[in-house]
């Protein structure tokens, strides 16, 4: 009976989003609090859930999150993007444009959102297309593949950060095999696919989607640019180094330790690059608290999804289903990861949002965790993956490309959907890799 409640919650949260067109919010409580109550929680220890796990949740990922989005949005209205994504076309040229394009989608998919990289990289992507005359897809898809990956794989993203919370993952750890995950990932499904598609869409390069890009002359330097990008990763690996170079220093060990916790290295890169790519160059500091304001204000209700996720998943353990769901777990014969790979991927295609789907799965999977043969942090990069696969016409992300290189439903199918579900095969592959030789 407990099984069939589950499986009832969850088709219900999928019918309310998807059919009734329910705001995701509002679906993931109205989920929770009938699930306690199906349970046979008491109403007020079903409030009760909801408050601590929307609350915990929000506590340990909120603060990464916004001023992750802060310093995407002003790595975006500095130029730092341009300037990176320049750098790239000149270094690359025309023979290895894809991966260019690639590489700029990794180094700037770090610090930004999916859709607020690819509204401001898309004009480039038609700028290089229209200057070596070639098709878009081949040009575009290899930059989408990247964000996409660094999206759903890797921290200061929401999903992942959810993931690393709620399953108490090492997010140095989760980062790192990330990378090593995302590079053959983004080559095969970026790059190498893009091959394949020069015969796809229209070979027109108008563009009229997008606002005028900066003048060169006012981008910020190029070093400027991919420090201020990547400064959150160049801090907290240095925490990890300063104490192996200077063992016995009380000073330096409470230094590294301060910048290994997450909220630090991203409010260090803030307050950088306020500035570095502001403040220096000639920004007043109200403009740039303006467009603070205003990234935040975009990620409100993906907060608010991700507490409530969190709300969710607590019901779920406080009403015992935990306990229920990890006995059928460790009597599956399933490895646990490719279990958590599936069942997210089946979220991702009917949800349609990568972020959704992870948190939601975060609560469901949340058993998988105790495990005693399960990674935590390779569990984080499984539902991550599983997140990616089989975008389709229910994706905010699968328009976007429709509509910006003119394609027809097919051939976004045929190219977007196909490199997405290439992209979370692949991170399958590596993180079963990672199980074996870790």
């Amino acid at each position: 009976m407990t099984i069939l409640i589950l499986i009832f919650c969850i088709l219900l949260l999928v019918v309310l989003i998807t059919w009734a067109k329910v705001n995701a919010f509002l679906a993931f409580i109205i989920v929770a609090l009938l699930a306690g109550c199906f349970f046979g929680m008491p109403f007020t220890a079903v409030i009760a859930s909801v408050n601590k796990g929307l609350g915990d949740t929000l506590g340990s990922v909120a603060i990464i999150i916004v001023l992750g989005v802060m310093l995407g949005k002003l790595v975006a209205e500095s130029g730092a993007a341009q300037r990176i994504a320049h750098f790239m076309h000149d270094l690359f040229g025309a023979k290895y444009v894809s991966y260019a394009m690639a590489l700029t989608g990794f180094i700037v998919g770090i610090p930004l959102y999916y859709n607020v990289g690819f509204i401001l990289l898309v004009p480039i992507i038609f700028s290089v297309a229209s200057s070596y005359r070639l098709p878009l897809l081949y040009v575009g898809m290899p930059m989408l593949t990247a964000l996409s990956v660094m999206h759903g794989f890797l921290p200061p993203h929401p999903s992942p950060m959810t993931l690393i919370s709620v399953f108490h993952a090492d997010v140095v750890k989760t980062f790192g095999y990330g990378l090593i995950i995302a590079i053959p990932a983004i080559i095969i499904a970026g790059p190498m696919f893009s091959a394949t598609l020069k015969k796809i869409g229209p070979n027109g390069l108008q563009f009229t989607h997008s606002s005028a890009a900066l003048p060169v002359h006012e981008l910020p330097g190029i070093v400027n640019s991919i420090l201020s990008s990547l400064l959150p990763v160049v801090l907290i690996c240095l925490a990890h180094l300063l104490p192996v170079l200077f063992r016995d220093n009380p000073l330096i060990k409470s230094l590294s330790e301060w910048l290994a916790e997450p909220i630090i290295a991203m409010l260090v890169t803030v307050t950088v690059s306020t500035y570095t790519l502001g403040l220096r160059r000639g920004r007043s500091l109200a403009k740039i608290m303006d467009g603070y304001m205003g990234a935040v204000k975009d990620i409100a209700m993906v907060l608010l999804i991700i507490g409530s996720a969190g709300a969710l998943k607590q019901v779920f353990t406080d009403s015992h289903l935990s306990n229920t769901l990890a006995g059928m777990l460790v009597s599956s014969t399933m490895h646990p990861l490719l279990l958590a790979w599936l069942a997210t991927a089946c979220l991702r295609i009917c949800l349609g949002s990568a972020t959704v789907a992870g948190v939601t799965a975060a609560g469901v999977l949340f058993p998988i965790a105790h495990h005693p043969s399960v990674n935590t942090n390779l569990l984080v990069l499984a539902i991550g993956a599983g997140s990616l696969f089989g975008s389709h016409v229910n994706d905010t992300a699968f328009w976007l490309c429709k509509e910006y290189f003119g394609l027809t439903v097919k051939e976004t199918l045929r190219s977007w959907t196909v490199m997405e579900s290439l992209v979370a095969v692949i991170g399958l592959a590596g993180v079963l890799l990672l199980d074996i030789l870790l």
